[in-house]
Protein backbone atom coordinates (compact mmCIF):
# COMPACT_ATOMS: atom_id res chain seq x y z
CA UNK A 1 0.00 0.00 0.00
CA UNK A 2 1.32 3.13 -1.19
CA UNK A 3 1.51 6.45 1.92
CA UNK A 4 3.19 9.70 1.99
CA UNK A 5 6.40 10.21 3.87
CA UNK A 6 8.02 13.20 4.85
CA UNK A 7 11.92 13.47 4.62
CA UNK A 8 13.17 11.85 7.79
CA UNK A 9 15.85 14.14 7.85
CA UNK A 10 13.78 17.04 7.23
CA UNK A 11 15.74 18.59 4.11
CA UNK A 12 13.12 17.82 1.63
CA UNK A 13 10.39 20.54 1.33
CA UNK A 14 8.63 18.11 -0.92
CA UNK A 15 6.46 14.80 0.19
CA UNK A 16 7.84 11.23 -0.57
CA UNK A 17 5.68 8.40 -1.54
CA UNK A 18 6.41 4.78 -0.17
CA UNK A 19 5.59 2.21 -2.19
CA UNK A 20 6.20 -1.32 -3.50
CA UNK A 21 7.75 -2.21 -6.91
CA UNK A 22 7.24 -4.93 -8.70
CA UNK A 23 10.16 -7.09 -7.48
CA UNK A 24 8.03 -6.68 -4.11
CA UNK A 25 11.19 -4.04 -2.75
CA UNK A 26 9.72 -1.02 -0.22
CA UNK A 27 11.22 2.44 -1.69
CA UNK A 28 10.51 5.97 -1.37
CA UNK A 29 10.38 9.02 -3.95
CA UNK A 30 10.01 12.17 -4.29
CA UNK A 31 6.60 12.98 -5.29
CA UNK A 32 7.55 16.80 -6.77
CA UNK A 33 4.79 18.08 -4.23
CA UNK A 34 5.86 20.71 -1.85
CA UNK A 35 4.59 20.35 1.78
CA UNK A 36 3.91 23.65 2.31
CA UNK A 37 2.25 25.85 -0.43
CA UNK A 38 4.06 29.18 -2.09
CA UNK A 39 2.75 31.66 -0.14
CA UNK A 40 -0.02 33.73 -2.32
CA UNK A 41 -0.40 30.32 -4.76
CA UNK A 42 -4.09 30.30 -5.42
CA UNK A 43 -6.30 27.24 -6.35
CA UNK A 44 -8.51 26.96 -9.99
CA UNK A 45 -11.08 28.82 -7.59
CA UNK A 46 -9.41 31.37 -6.90
CA UNK A 47 -8.66 30.52 -3.34
CA UNK A 48 -5.75 30.33 -1.41
CA UNK A 49 -4.03 26.87 -1.45
CA UNK A 50 -3.43 25.23 1.96
CA UNK A 51 -1.46 22.61 3.33
CA UNK A 52 -4.68 19.81 2.76
CA UNK A 53 -4.77 20.80 -1.16
CA UNK A 54 -0.71 20.13 -1.02
CA UNK A 55 -0.92 16.85 0.52
CA UNK A 56 -3.75 15.71 -2.10
CA UNK A 57 -1.81 16.61 -4.90
CA UNK A 58 1.25 14.31 -3.71
CA UNK A 59 -1.02 11.47 -2.71
CA UNK A 60 -2.65 11.36 -5.92
CA UNK A 61 1.11 11.25 -7.39
CA UNK A 62 1.61 8.78 -5.00
CA UNK A 63 -1.22 6.49 -6.09
CA UNK A 64 -0.56 6.54 -9.56
CA UNK A 65 3.12 5.52 -8.67
CA UNK A 66 2.04 2.46 -7.00
CA UNK A 67 -1.04 1.56 -9.86
CA UNK A 68 2.24 1.69 -12.15
CA UNK A 69 4.38 -0.91 -10.27
CA UNK A 70 1.83 -3.16 -9.75
CA UNK A 71 0.94 -2.89 -13.42
CA UNK A 72 4.52 -3.85 -14.30
CA UNK A 73 3.82 -6.61 -11.80
CA UNK A 74 0.88 -8.47 -13.32
CA UNK A 75 3.22 -7.62 -17.00
CA UNK A 76 0.06 -5.28 -18.52
CA UNK A 77 2.23 -2.23 -18.26
CA UNK A 78 3.12 -0.84 -21.70
CA UNK A 79 4.11 2.87 -23.10
CA UNK A 80 0.97 3.88 -23.83
CA UNK A 81 -0.33 2.72 -20.62
CA UNK A 82 2.52 4.63 -18.31
CA UNK A 83 1.42 7.61 -20.23
CA UNK A 84 -2.02 6.75 -19.54
CA UNK A 85 -1.39 6.87 -16.00
CA UNK A 86 0.99 10.05 -15.98
CA UNK A 87 -2.09 12.03 -17.90
CA UNK A 88 -4.23 11.52 -15.14
CA UNK A 89 -2.27 12.15 -12.46
CA UNK A 90 -1.25 15.79 -13.84
CA UNK A 91 -5.10 15.98 -14.83
CA UNK A 92 -6.02 15.15 -11.05
CA UNK A 93 -3.13 17.24 -9.14
CA UNK A 94 -3.57 20.15 -12.21
CA UNK A 95 -6.63 20.09 -13.57
CA UNK A 96 -4.84 19.29 -17.35
CA UNK A 97 -3.83 16.00 -18.32
CA UNK A 98 -1.43 15.51 -20.98
CA UNK A 99 -2.59 16.98 -24.26
CA UNK A 100 -2.95 13.85 -26.89
CA UNK A 101 -3.70 14.24 -30.75
CA UNK A 102 -5.76 11.06 -32.21
CA UNK A 103 -3.93 9.33 -35.10
CA UNK A 104 -7.22 10.87 -37.34
CA UNK A 105 -7.10 14.15 -36.81
CA UNK A 106 -3.38 14.32 -36.82
CA UNK A 107 -2.99 13.04 -40.63
CA UNK A 108 -5.57 15.26 -41.85
CA UNK A 109 -3.76 18.29 -40.07
CA UNK A 110 -0.92 17.22 -41.76
CA UNK A 111 -2.55 17.07 -44.81
CA UNK A 112 -4.53 20.81 -44.10
CA UNK A 113 -0.86 22.22 -43.50
CA UNK A 114 0.51 20.36 -46.93
CA UNK A 115 -2.13 22.15 -48.42
CA UNK A 116 -0.43 25.54 -48.70
CA UNK A 117 2.93 23.95 -50.21
CA UNK A 118 2.53 21.42 -52.66
CA UNK A 119 0.56 21.30 -55.99
CA UNK A 120 -2.79 19.86 -56.57
CA UNK A 121 -1.99 16.62 -58.10
CA UNK A 122 0.35 15.83 -55.11
CA UNK A 123 -2.38 16.76 -52.56
CA UNK A 124 -4.61 14.61 -54.17
CA UNK A 125 -2.02 11.55 -53.90
CA UNK A 126 -1.90 12.54 -50.18
CA UNK A 127 -5.03 12.61 -49.57
CA UNK A 128 -6.02 9.13 -50.85
CA UNK A 129 -3.19 7.33 -49.07
CA UNK A 130 -4.48 9.17 -45.63
CA UNK A 131 -8.09 8.28 -46.02
CA UNK A 132 -6.90 4.60 -47.33
CA UNK A 133 -4.55 4.30 -44.06
CA UNK A 134 -7.22 5.57 -41.66
CA UNK A 135 -10.04 3.59 -42.94
CA UNK A 136 -7.55 0.86 -42.18
CA UNK A 137 -7.29 1.48 -39.03
CA UNK A 138 -10.72 1.31 -38.51
CA UNK A 139 -11.51 2.13 -34.30
CA UNK A 140 -7.79 2.57 -33.59
CA UNK A 141 -7.97 6.08 -36.12
CA UNK A 142 -9.70 7.33 -32.62
CA UNK A 143 -6.41 6.27 -30.66
CA UNK A 144 -3.80 8.85 -29.76
CA UNK A 145 -1.27 8.88 -32.47
CA UNK A 146 1.61 7.51 -30.58
CA UNK A 147 -0.57 4.38 -30.30
CA UNK A 148 -0.08 3.95 -33.80
CA UNK A 149 2.35 0.91 -34.38
CA UNK A 150 4.89 -0.57 -37.40
CA UNK A 151 1.82 -3.56 -37.16
CA UNK A 152 -0.68 -1.38 -38.12
CA UNK A 153 1.36 0.20 -41.59
CA UNK A 154 2.17 -3.48 -42.09
CA UNK A 155 -0.94 -4.32 -42.50
CA UNK A 156 -1.87 -0.63 -44.40
CA UNK A 157 1.05 -2.68 -46.81
CA UNK A 158 -0.66 -5.63 -47.00
CA UNK A 159 -3.88 -4.47 -47.86
CA UNK A 160 -2.51 -2.05 -50.45
CA UNK A 161 -0.44 -5.18 -52.14
CA UNK A 162 -3.68 -7.68 -51.98
CA UNK A 163 -5.31 -4.71 -53.43
CA UNK A 164 -3.01 -5.58 -56.61
CA UNK A 165 -1.50 -2.31 -56.35
CA UNK A 166 2.39 -2.15 -57.81
CA UNK A 167 5.20 -2.10 -55.51
CA UNK A 168 6.10 1.32 -56.51
CA UNK A 169 2.92 2.40 -55.35
CA UNK A 170 2.67 0.66 -52.38
CA UNK A 171 6.61 2.11 -51.31
CA UNK A 172 5.13 5.65 -52.02
CA UNK A 173 2.22 4.88 -49.77
CA UNK A 174 4.12 4.00 -47.13
CA UNK A 175 7.00 6.83 -47.72
CA UNK A 176 3.67 9.38 -47.68
CA UNK A 177 2.73 8.02 -44.22
CA UNK A 178 6.18 8.09 -42.76
CA UNK A 179 6.62 11.94 -44.07
CA UNK A 180 3.30 12.59 -42.02
CA UNK A 181 4.80 10.52 -38.61
CA UNK A 182 8.02 12.50 -39.04
CA UNK A 183 6.24 15.77 -38.94
CA UNK A 184 4.61 14.49 -35.87
CA UNK A 185 7.74 12.59 -34.22
CA UNK A 186 9.10 16.69 -34.81
CA UNK A 187 6.16 18.14 -33.22
CA UNK A 188 7.28 16.38 -29.86
CA UNK A 189 3.69 13.73 -30.38
CA UNK A 190 5.14 10.81 -30.43
CA UNK A 191 9.02 9.18 -30.10
CA UNK A 192 9.14 7.05 -33.15
CA UNK A 193 7.67 6.96 -36.65
CA UNK A 194 6.02 3.56 -36.71
CA UNK A 195 7.16 3.41 -40.97
CA UNK A 196 10.65 3.14 -40.18
CA UNK A 197 10.47 -0.76 -39.22
CA UNK A 198 8.16 -1.67 -42.54
CA UNK A 199 10.11 -3.07 -45.42
CA UNK A 200 9.13 -2.42 -48.90
CA UNK A 201 8.40 -4.79 -51.51
CA UNK A 202 10.61 -5.79 -54.27
CA UNK A 203 10.81 -3.78 -57.29
CA UNK A 204 9.04 -4.63 -60.26
CA UNK A 205 11.62 -4.04 -63.45
CA UNK A 206 8.51 -3.58 -66.10
CA UNK A 207 9.97 -0.47 -67.46
CA UNK A 208 8.00 1.24 -70.55
CA UNK A 209 9.14 1.03 -73.75
CA UNK A 210 9.71 3.61 -76.73
CA UNK A 211 7.36 4.13 -79.69
CA UNK A 212 9.26 3.77 -82.84
CA UNK A 213 8.90 5.91 -85.78
CA UNK A 214 6.92 3.93 -87.66
CA UNK A 215 4.64 3.74 -84.84
CA UNK A 216 4.53 7.07 -84.19
CA UNK A 217 3.38 7.90 -87.99
CA UNK A 218 0.52 5.46 -87.58
CA UNK A 219 -0.46 6.58 -84.40
CA UNK A 220 -0.43 10.34 -86.03
CA UNK A 221 -2.72 8.40 -89.19
CA UNK A 222 -4.94 6.83 -86.73
CA UNK A 223 -5.99 9.93 -84.26
CA UNK A 224 -8.93 12.20 -84.98
CA UNK A 225 -9.39 15.65 -83.86
CA UNK A 226 -7.63 17.07 -81.22
CA UNK A 227 -5.65 13.82 -80.82
CA UNK A 228 -3.58 14.49 -83.49
CA UNK A 229 -1.98 17.50 -82.31
CA UNK A 230 -1.95 16.19 -78.30
CA UNK A 231 0.40 13.11 -80.09
CA UNK A 232 2.70 15.41 -82.36
CA UNK A 233 3.59 17.27 -79.05
CA UNK A 234 4.31 14.59 -77.23
CA UNK A 235 6.21 13.58 -79.71
CA UNK A 236 8.39 16.73 -80.03
CA UNK A 237 8.12 18.21 -76.74
CA UNK A 238 8.57 14.77 -74.47
CA UNK A 239 5.45 16.71 -72.54
CA UNK A 240 3.43 14.10 -69.97
CA UNK A 241 -0.12 13.56 -71.22
CA UNK A 242 -1.62 16.08 -68.09
CA UNK A 243 0.54 18.97 -68.93
CA UNK A 244 -0.45 18.78 -72.88
CA UNK A 245 -4.26 18.48 -72.23
CA UNK A 246 -3.79 21.59 -69.95
CA UNK A 247 -2.07 24.14 -72.44
CA UNK A 248 -3.86 27.06 -73.79
CA UNK A 249 -2.69 29.05 -76.41
CA UNK A 250 -0.16 31.51 -74.29
CA UNK A 251 2.02 28.62 -73.83
CA UNK A 252 2.35 29.14 -77.69
CA UNK A 253 4.59 31.84 -79.38
CA UNK A 254 4.57 31.58 -82.83
CA UNK A 255 6.58 34.24 -83.62
CA UNK A 256 9.32 32.46 -81.60
CA UNK A 257 8.45 29.43 -82.67
CA UNK A 258 8.60 27.79 -79.10
CA UNK A 259 6.26 26.19 -76.40
CA UNK A 260 6.65 27.62 -72.83
CA UNK A 261 4.96 25.07 -69.94
CA UNK A 262 5.12 24.20 -66.46
CA UNK A 263 5.24 20.18 -66.02
CA UNK A 264 3.00 19.79 -62.61
CA UNK A 265 5.48 17.28 -61.64
CA UNK A 266 8.22 20.09 -60.88
CA UNK A 267 5.66 22.91 -60.45
CA UNK A 268 6.56 23.41 -56.78
CA UNK A 269 10.05 23.78 -58.00
CA UNK A 270 9.29 26.71 -60.32
CA UNK A 271 10.56 24.75 -63.41
CA UNK A 272 9.42 26.37 -66.86
CA UNK A 273 10.71 24.58 -69.82
CA UNK A 274 10.69 26.40 -73.54
CA UNK A 275 10.90 23.87 -76.55
CA UNK A 276 11.30 25.02 -80.16
CA UNK A 277 8.62 23.93 -82.41
CA UNK A 278 9.47 21.20 -84.57
CA UNK A 279 8.06 21.94 -88.20
CA UNK A 280 5.54 19.07 -87.99
CA UNK A 281 4.36 20.17 -84.64
CA UNK A 282 4.50 24.01 -85.94
CA UNK A 283 2.12 23.30 -89.08
CA UNK A 284 -0.26 21.54 -87.24
CA UNK A 285 -0.81 24.36 -84.92
CA UNK A 286 -0.71 26.82 -88.02
CA UNK A 287 -4.02 25.13 -89.44
CA UNK A 288 -6.33 26.46 -86.31
CA UNK A 289 -4.55 29.00 -84.10
CA UNK A 290 -5.94 30.57 -80.97
CA UNK A 291 -5.06 33.33 -78.77
CA UNK A 292 -4.94 33.61 -75.10
CA UNK A 293 -6.19 31.17 -72.89
CA UNK A 294 -8.13 29.56 -75.41
CA UNK A 295 -7.75 25.58 -74.79
CA UNK A 296 -4.84 24.61 -76.94
CA UNK A 297 -6.74 21.46 -77.11
CA UNK A 298 -10.19 21.90 -76.26
CA UNK A 299 -11.35 18.54 -76.18
CA UNK A 300 -9.14 17.53 -73.79
CA UNK A 301 -8.39 20.07 -71.54
CA UNK A 302 -9.98 19.34 -67.80
CA UNK A 303 -10.41 15.79 -68.27
CA UNK A 304 -8.12 13.46 -66.10
CA UNK A 305 -5.35 10.97 -67.61
CA UNK A 306 -6.64 7.94 -65.41
CA UNK A 307 -9.72 5.81 -64.90
CA UNK A 308 -12.46 4.33 -67.35
CA UNK A 309 -12.88 7.04 -69.29
CA UNK A 310 -9.65 9.08 -68.70
CA UNK A 311 -7.63 10.31 -70.85
CA UNK A 312 -4.90 7.16 -71.48
CA UNK A 313 -8.20 4.46 -71.91
CA UNK A 314 -8.78 7.14 -75.37
CA UNK A 315 -4.96 6.88 -76.10
CA UNK A 316 -5.10 3.20 -75.84
CA UNK A 317 -7.98 2.91 -78.25
CA UNK A 318 -6.03 5.04 -80.66
CA UNK A 319 -2.99 2.65 -79.99
CA UNK A 320 -5.39 -0.07 -81.47
CA UNK A 321 -6.81 1.65 -84.24
CA UNK A 322 -2.97 2.22 -85.35
CA UNK A 323 -2.59 -1.49 -85.19
CA UNK A 324 -0.44 -1.38 -82.09
CA UNK A 325 -0.87 -4.04 -79.56
CA UNK A 326 1.78 -2.83 -76.53
CA UNK A 327 2.33 -6.14 -73.98
CA UNK A 328 0.74 -6.43 -70.75
CA UNK A 329 3.55 -6.16 -68.36
CA UNK A 330 1.57 -6.56 -65.19
CA UNK A 331 -2.08 -7.75 -64.93
CA UNK A 332 -3.76 -7.15 -61.32
CA UNK A 333 -6.44 -9.49 -59.70
CA UNK A 334 -8.77 -6.22 -59.89
CA UNK A 335 -8.59 -6.04 -64.11
CA UNK A 336 -6.09 -3.52 -64.52
CA UNK A 337 -3.40 -3.52 -66.03
CA UNK A 338 -0.38 -2.20 -67.32
CA UNK A 339 1.30 -1.94 -71.02
CA UNK A 340 4.91 -1.76 -72.24
CA UNK A 341 3.81 1.20 -74.48
CA UNK A 342 1.44 4.23 -73.82
CA UNK A 343 1.07 7.81 -74.14
CA UNK A 344 4.20 8.10 -71.47
CA UNK A 345 6.03 6.17 -74.08
CA UNK A 346 6.07 9.39 -77.00
CA UNK A 347 8.47 11.31 -73.84
CA UNK A 348 10.91 7.94 -74.29
CA UNK A 349 10.86 8.33 -78.09
CA UNK A 350 11.68 12.01 -77.72
CA UNK A 351 14.11 11.58 -75.47
CA UNK A 352 15.34 8.03 -77.40
CA UNK A 353 15.47 10.18 -81.33
CA UNK A 354 17.39 12.70 -79.68
CA UNK A 355 20.55 10.24 -77.93
CA UNK A 356 20.02 8.46 -81.23
CA UNK A 357 20.84 11.23 -83.17
CA UNK A 358 23.83 12.51 -81.14
CA UNK A 359 22.10 15.20 -78.73
CA UNK A 360 24.32 15.46 -75.90
CA UNK A 361 22.78 14.39 -72.28
CA UNK A 362 22.51 18.20 -71.11
CA UNK A 363 20.70 19.21 -73.94
CA UNK A 364 18.99 15.72 -73.71
CA UNK A 365 17.68 16.73 -69.91
CA UNK A 366 17.27 20.74 -70.99
CA UNK A 367 14.36 19.84 -72.95
CA UNK A 368 13.18 16.96 -71.44
CA UNK A 369 12.76 18.80 -68.03
CA UNK A 370 15.11 16.70 -66.27
CA UNK A 371 17.69 19.58 -65.82
CA UNK A 372 17.58 21.72 -62.52
CA UNK A 373 18.68 24.71 -64.70
CA UNK A 374 15.85 27.20 -64.73
CA UNK A 375 14.17 28.01 -68.19
CA UNK A 376 12.02 30.80 -68.93
CA UNK A 377 10.92 32.93 -72.24
CA UNK A 378 13.89 35.23 -71.60
CA UNK A 379 15.95 33.14 -74.25
CA UNK A 380 17.83 34.90 -76.84
CA UNK A 381 17.69 33.78 -80.32
CA UNK A 382 21.21 32.87 -79.80
CA UNK A 383 20.21 30.59 -76.81
CA UNK A 384 17.47 29.12 -78.79
CA UNK A 385 19.76 27.91 -81.75
CA UNK A 386 21.25 25.05 -79.88
CA UNK A 387 17.83 23.97 -78.67
CA UNK A 388 16.41 24.32 -81.94
CA UNK A 389 19.16 22.82 -83.99
CA UNK A 390 18.36 19.76 -81.36
CA UNK A 391 14.57 19.24 -82.13
CA UNK A 392 14.91 19.92 -85.68
CA UNK A 393 16.87 15.90 -85.77
CA UNK A 394 13.66 14.49 -84.65
CA UNK A 395 12.21 12.53 -88.16
CA UNK A 396 8.75 14.14 -89.54
CA UNK A 397 5.97 11.97 -88.94
CA UNK A 398 3.30 13.24 -91.24
CA UNK A 399 3.02 13.97 -94.86
CA UNK A 400 3.47 17.83 -94.56
CA UNK A 401 7.06 19.61 -96.02
CA UNK A 402 8.90 22.30 -95.25
CA UNK A 403 7.00 24.31 -98.06
CA UNK A 404 3.77 23.83 -96.29
CA UNK A 405 4.62 25.27 -93.15
CA UNK A 406 6.54 28.45 -95.17
CA UNK A 407 3.01 29.60 -96.33
CA UNK A 408 1.27 28.82 -93.12
CA UNK A 409 3.71 31.23 -91.36
CA UNK A 410 3.11 34.09 -94.00
CA UNK A 411 -0.38 33.10 -93.72
CA UNK A 412 -0.34 33.61 -89.90
CA UNK A 413 1.77 36.64 -90.06
CA UNK A 414 -1.09 38.52 -92.23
Amino acid sequence: MACLVRDSRGRSPFWYCSYTTAEGRRLKKSTGIRIKPIPGELREDGKLTTTADMRSRALEVCLGIQRAERMAAEETLTEQAVKKVLSEILERATGAGIPTVSAEQWLNDWLGEKRRVRTASTMERYALCVRDFIASLDQRAKLPVQAITTGDVVRYRNSDLDKGKSPGTVRLNVVVLSTAFNAARRRGLIDRNPCEAVEHPPAQKAERQSFTREQVVALVAAAEGDWRGAILTGFYTGARLGDIAALRWENVDLEKRVITFTPKKTAAKGKTLVVPLHDDLERELLRRPGVGKAPLFPSLIGKKTGGAHGLSRSFAMIMDRAGIRPEIIRHTDRGRRNTSLSFHSLRHAFVSCLANAGVGVEMRQALAGHASAAMNLAYTHRELAPLRAAVSVLPSVTDGSVQDVGRMRKKGKR
